[in-house]
């Protein structure tokens, strides 16, 4: 099974175009299946800069 950080809450924050649940874009969670684990470690790596930080 490929690695993913879906919790399979899907929103598209309108302002960032990320997922609120996992932060990735809709381009990558549509070629996710087909990245390489190089390339999906890479972006999973990008994903905590992405949440906004909670006040």
């Amino acid at each position: 099974m490929t690695e993913s950080p879906c919790i399979k809450v899907c929103v598209i924050d309108p302002a960032s175009g990320l997922c609120t649940g996992c932060w990735r874009s809709l381009d990558e969670i549509a070629a996710w299946s087909r990245l390489s684990p190089e390339a999906r470690r890479r972006i999973m790596a990008e994903l905590p800069a992405r949440k906004p930080r909670q006040t």
